[in-house]
């Protein structure tokens, strides 16, 4: 498969965590089907090499077709799918006292931060945290990739490792094909 237009390249991993999102989420037969069909003839990624954006974006417009769902779906569904394989690489990263909006609110400086320091050949997307008050964050999301629905599972995600799905209410308030999203993240006050 030819690179895209831009150049635009991805790190390995992400490749290597689809992969095997496919493969947990279907089976490892549906992954073969999808390069066949899709004509990116890769059966296997490597952690540590760069391939094109537009790959990933072929590969999910497939998941999207196969399973009938949309590629925002396919996105976040993937980006919860990331989290515990992510805490688990950035462990030195994380403060073991931090809940859901401290992960939130570190993630550009401590996670995003040591990606960059480790491999200078990385763009996540870039992440401005403003916490508005004690339950709510709002999250402006930049990529020229426009994958703001990753950012929303992985807020999932991470929710989820806390036992905290259920207190928090996130929605965009832009459109998620753009390249600057805005994500609202409400913690929800318990009910006595």
């Amino acid at each position: 498969m030819e690179n895209n237009l831009n150049g635009d390249q991805m790190h390995g991993s992400i490749f290597v965590f689809l992969k095997r999102f496919v493969e947990s989420t279907y089976d490892f037969s549906t992954w073969i089907r999808l390069s066949e069909e899709t004509g990116v003839n890769r059966t296997t990624y490597q952690m540590h090499e760069m391939y094109p954006v537009e790959e990933l974006n072929t590969i999910i417009k497939a998941i999207s077709e196969t399973s009938g769902k949309g590629a925002h779906e396919v996105l976040e569904a993937f980006g919860t799918f990331l989290v515990p394989d992510l805490l688990l690489i950035f462990k030195k990263y994380i403060d073991p006292n931090w809940g859901t909006f401290e992960m939130i609110q570190n993630t550009e400086t401590a996670l995003h931060g040591a990606v960059r320091l480790q491999d200078n050949r990385t763009n996540p997307p870039r992440l401005n945290v403003t916490r508005v008050n004690k339950n709510l964050l709002v999250v402006d999301y930049y990529s020229k990739r426009r994958m703001a629905s990753i950012a929303i599972g992985i807020i999932k995600g991470i929710a989820q490792h806390f036992n905290e799905i259920d207190c928090y209410k996130i929605w965009p308030l832009t459109d998620l094909d753009s390249e600057r999203v805005q994500l609202r993240i409400e913690r929800l006050e318990k009910q006595l």
